[in-house]
């Protein structure tokens, strides 16, 4: 790993992010993404963005982003650009340049060039639309079958919009996982940009801020690495000549193999604090329960980058 890990262009130093949703409390899953990517940046030269990703209006909510950043601090994460106090000194209502909900305009623009590429068009189909036409396992992601996609409608205001993908094969070597090879036209189709209620998706804006923010090694975990294929063809359209790293790491799961989910109290790091938990515990817990050490022992986020020499 520190081999492919230097410094970006310009000399600066590489840098990576973390990008939580604020939909619910952060929880011992949320712990074990920030124990590396900020374990990983402090142990090779590298630099940690923090960004809010609360996209989605319907979900996000103000009190869970105050948390975020609360558990953030107590942890001691702090990162190198857009630390909490920025987002502490632009509260909900006053605009944060890491903080999505707040950068349509910059969406938009991207959407506007690949628009004017020929790359855009609206789409009308719902979920349950794409899910009744297009046969899957359950828990399987349908592949949306291009029912709009050559209905060249004029005034579909209302409407989704979605990115034309070509049937390229994009190929990518996981610093952990190894060489990776994946066609998003043939696993989800034409990828959804905006829905059809103006929100901007996931996949369009990671994206873009990435691009906007230079980030250069991209850490989550694994149940995100189906995604990286299509946003390595969104960034390309959008004109990124330099694809970024990844690492998709471990997840912390149930007894059943169920990923830990922000619906369940018992893993929010609230609660576990409210009930006693320090945060030296939790993330000597986090450690063993991702495979980073072998037996429980207290650590400080000073001590977490020495576990990814």
């Amino acid at each position: 790993m520190a081999a492919r890990l230097g410094q970006a262009e310009g000399g600066r130093p590489w840098r990576t992010r973390f990008a939580p949703a604020p939909t619910g409390y952060m929880h011992l899953g949320h712990l074990v993404n920030a124990m590396h990517v900020w374990g990983i940046a402090r142990a090779h030269g590298g630099e940690v963005l923090l960004r809010v990703e609360d996209h989605d209006r319907t979900r996000c909510r103000p009190e869970y982003e105050a948390a975020l950043l609360e558990d953030l601090e107590w942890l001691g994460f702090e990162a190198d650009i857009h630390p909490v106090s920025s987002f502490r000194g632009a509260p909900q209502g006053l605009s944060h340049p890491a903080r999505q909900s707040q950068q349509g305009g910059r969406y938009a623009s991207a959407l506007h060039r690949l628009d004017a590429d020929g790359c855009v068009y609206a789409c009308r189909c719902t979920r349950r639309d794409i899910a009744q036409l297009v046969p899957h396992a359950p828990g399987e992601e349908p592949r949306y079958p291009g029912i709009c996609r050559d209905l060249r409608v004029a005034d579909a205001e209302s409407w989704a919009r979605r990115v034309r993908l070509d049937p390229a094969t994009f190929s990518f070597d996981d610093l952990r996982l190894g060489p990776q090879s994946q066609s998003p036209w043939r696993q989800c189709g034409d990828v959804l940009v905006r829905d059809r209620h103006g929100q901007w998706t996931y996949q369009f804006a990671v994206v873009v801020d990435d691009l906007i923010h230079d980030v250069d090694v991209i850490i989550r975990g694994e149940d995100l690495l189906t995604s990286t294929g299509r946003q390595l063809q969104l960034a390309s359209l959008l004109g990124r000549e330099t694809a970024p790293l990844f690492l998709h790491h471990t997840l912390l799961v149930h007894a059943d193999g169920s990923k830990l989910s922000k619906a369940n109290r018992d893993t929010a790091l609230r609660d576990l604090r409210a009930d006693g938990a320090t945060a030296a515990a939790l993330l000597g817990e986090a450690a063993v329960r991702a495979g980073l050490l072998s037996a429980h022992r207290s650590l400080t986020a000073l001590d977490v980058p020495a576990l990814f020499v």
